[in-house]
């Protein structure tokens, strides 16, 4: 199927440049099922930009870029949507079911058993990217590259990994690839956890969200960020315990080794604090990953990996202070000029 009309896309909540699309995907035991994709328009050429003069291509010309959030989370990032445009690529990003633009009244936050079932949600985006099942033409003259978030990055790791070939190339922005309490705690933990999953897989289990992390990026408290605290709450979302199992599973899979059939470029902060209480280190590290622990993951994700560790980096790290910001963004541009897959003219 080719990219949906012109006219089933809306504006989009981020503004100017942004536009939104409504994915139907059925329906569940709490009703409506949806997915939204959001693509950033680029910026038309300025004026001077002679249109007889060639203008030297950016380091992701010709490519498509899929993003998908993490946890707790959902797009809202203009900058790093303009990064990619201006790039030469063209920029999607994907609210998965019950996030952000997807979530419907009661259902239940990102709540699902198998990371599998987003399946759904990345073929349907794909498709109205122009690049489903039957635009094999379209799709081979574009390259895929996927760029995922923390539970994103995970997800898309195993996506491509069972399907061989569809994207070019992987962008991991502190992928969650293991469990905070290592092989070992995950491991003596599954069981616990699919227990509860089998006699109450909704059952709430006690939130280790102390809000430090929305401390850290929210505008109007430590951060440089504006975003909807209702799509994405200071304590984040309650987790259950079936949830938490299709988690577990994921980083067993990812633990015993995949191949996600691209090279890979992940991007971790230099450090970790993960403590109960407040400590000015958290505005420039990671405090939910144990990111020494994802950097040694990441060799698990096949034979071509690259890995860039950014002094200063928050857990999202385009997320962090302008200077960790800019490093990874220089990161990136220098791993497209090495690894950028080529289009096909």
């Amino acid at each position: 199927m080719a990219e949906q009309r012109v006219d089933d896309w809306r504006p989009d909540v981020l503004g100017e440049g942004f536009e939104q699309l409504t994915l139907p995907l059925g329906s569940d035991d709490e009703g409506e099922v949806v997915a939204t994709l959001v693509r950033h328009r680029s910026r038309p050429a300025p004026w001077w930009a002679w249109p007889w003069k060639a203008q030297p291509g950016g380091a992701a010309s010709g490519t498509d870029v899929l993003y998908v959030h993490g946890w707790n989370d959902y797009f809202f990032n203009r900058e790093l949507a303009e990064f990619w445009s201006d790039a030469g690529a063209r920029f999607f990003a994907l609210d998965l079911r019950k996030y952000g633009r997807s979530l419907r009244p009661g259902q239940t936050p990102g709540y699902v058993t198998d990371l599998a079932t987003y399946d759904a949600d990345i073929e349907a985006a794909l498709e109205a990217m122009g690049r489903g099942p039957t635009d094999v033409a379209a799709a081979s003259a574009r390259p895929l590259i996927l760029l995922g978030h923390s539970t994103g990055g995970l997800t898309l790791s195993l996506w491509a990994a069972r399907n061989p070939g569809r994207a070019a190339a992987l962008v991991l922005n502190s992928p969650w690839l293991e469990f905070q309490l290592s092989r070992v705690g995950r491991e003596a933990l599954a069981p616990v956890i699919g227990w509860g999953a089998r006699m109450n897989p909704m059952r709430p289990l006690p939130s280790v969200d102390l809000g430090f992390y929305a401390r850290s990026i929210a505008k109007e408290q430590d951060g440089e960020w504006e975003y909807s605290h209702e799509w994405r709450p200071d304590r984040g979302f309650t987790m259950h315990p079936a949830w938490l199992t299709a988690i577990l599973a994921g980083h067993a899979t990812v633990a015993a080794g995949i191949d996600v059939g691209a090279p890979v470029l992940t991007l971790l902060s230099a450090r970790s604090t993960l403590q109960p209480r407040w400590d000015d280190a958290m505005l420039t590290t990671d405090i939910v990953l144990v990111v020494d622990d994802i950097a040694e993951r990441v060799l698990r994700l096949g034979p071509t990996v690259s890995l860039s560790r950014i002094d200063g980096a928050l857990h999202d790290v385009f997320l962090s202070r302008q200077p960790a910001r800019t490093a990874a963004y220089a990161a990136i541009t220098q791993w497209l000029r090495g690894y950028a897959p080529t289009p096909t003219r």
